[in-house]
């Protein structure tokens, strides 16, 4: 019988550990985030109390020396078995789960100990499979020997985060990308699923020029499935990542919908036709003081303050937007994007704008996708057996 899971453990949350992660990188100052994520993640695997967890993840803690003492299985070089899958090499690693390559496979292994919500990866398997291409298609889920929930996916080799690493895009591969994550948009938001973590990272690519898949559905929404835990009106706001955050949950609007998902786009997209590739906005790191009020005022900077009249929605929301702020006019479009295609630079200010005003990814397909040459079946030819 499994020992069970210390309580100091399951009162940790997703945010709490990511908080930890985030830290540890600051303070080792060239440290990657995966090898603070490896320190972390040992540190939590090995620890018998919460101090010796806090002390594990202080600087001076390593992940080699820390790996040493975990229980890893097989020699690394050579990869792990996970189920009936040999020779698993890791690739990522998030707050909850580790990523591992298989051949064309990518196995994306559960390893918290309970499920954090809005994170649910029973549930983001059944929304996977209600879902088709350009979303990643989930091949299988299983238990694997130490009963953790495994879901199989065909392994891409790279992301839109990746490519915006190594500077500009060619315009045509941003076209087609976002063409797919267009596509794969309309297509959850036709079912009611919100995606809510819309970022670079979770675009993936077969190629650098694509196809691109629609991934990272842990913290999805959709309307039957999350209603339990998360009822329409009451969802959660601890959603989204840095710059990609919409100023709508910012504020505390707990009846946000699909406009979310648009609003993460538009501001992808913004970074993905700048040279250098940047946001349109600023977002501090998660662990620094005032991240979110920083985002806030770098949202009202560039579309200017609101007010009752340009988001008479906000008027029902917890937070109020239009008390105790600076006012900012709203600057042009053509000025905060300059020497950018005009077509993609309208198609950002359609989307990146106050939620009632927003484009839907169905009116963006109609008077967008036309202008693209594209045999969508030729693009999606994965299979899955």
């Amino acid at each position: 019988m499994a020992s069970p899971t210390p309580e100091w453990k399951t009162s940790l949350s997703a945010s709490d550990r990511y908080e930890t992660i985030q830290k540890i990188q600051h303070s080792l100052g060239t440290a990657s985030m995966s090898d603070a994520i490896a320190i972390e993640q040992a540190a939590f695997q090995v620890s018998s109390t919460q101090d010796e967890y806090n002390i594990a993840c202080q600087p001076t803690a390593t992940p080699l020396a820390l790996y040493a003492q975990a229980d890893l299985g097989e020699d690394s070089e050579e990869g792990v078995r996970i189920g009936p899958y040999t020779n698993c090499i890791p690739i990522s690693e998030g707050v909850t789960s580790q990523v591992y390559r298989s051949g064309d496979k990518a196995l994306k292994v559960i390893v918290a100990y309970q499920n954090i919500e809005p994170h649910n990866p029973q549930r983001e398997a059944k929304i996977l499979k209600l879902l088709r291409g350009p979303c990643i298609p989930l091949i299988e889920v299983f238990r694997d020997q130490e009963q953790q929930f495994v879901l199989v996916f065909p392994f891409m080799p790279c992301t839109l985060a990746d490519l915006l690493d190594k500077g500009p895009l060619p315009l045509a591969d941003v076209r087609a990308i976002f063409t797919d994550a267009l596509l794969a948009l309309r297509d959850i938001h036709a079912q009611g699923i919100i995606h809510r973590d819309i970022k670079p990272s979770a675009i993936l690519l077969a190629s650098p020029t694509g196809p691109a898949y629609l991934s990272d559905f842990g913290t999805a929404w959709h309307p039957e499935l999350s209603a339990h835990s998360e009822p329409p009106n009451d969802k959660i706001l601890d959603i989204g990542t840095g710059a990609y955050r919409t100023p709508e949950t910012l504020f505390g609007n707990k009846s946000y919908g699909p406009p979310v998902d648009m609003w993460g786009l538009g501001v992808m997209l913004s970074e993905s036709i700048r040279d250098p590739p940047m946001p349109v906005f600023e977002s501090r790191p998660a662990h620094e003081d005032g991240n979110q009020l920083g985002l806030i005022l770098s949202i009202f900077k560039t579309l200017g303050t609101p007010t009752p009249e340009t988001w008479p929605e906000a008027k029902a929301f917890k937070i109020s937007p239009f008390e105790l702020w600076t006012v900012f006019p709203a600057r042009p479009w053509d000025v905060i994007l300059p020497d950018v295609d005009p077509d993609l630079r309208h198609l950002v200010a359609s989307l990146v704008r106050y939620d009632g005003q927003r484009a839907t990814a169905e009116q963006v397909c109609i008077t967008f996708l036309w202008k693209i040459e594209l045999t969508v079946g030729r693009r999606w030819s994965i299979t899955v057996l």
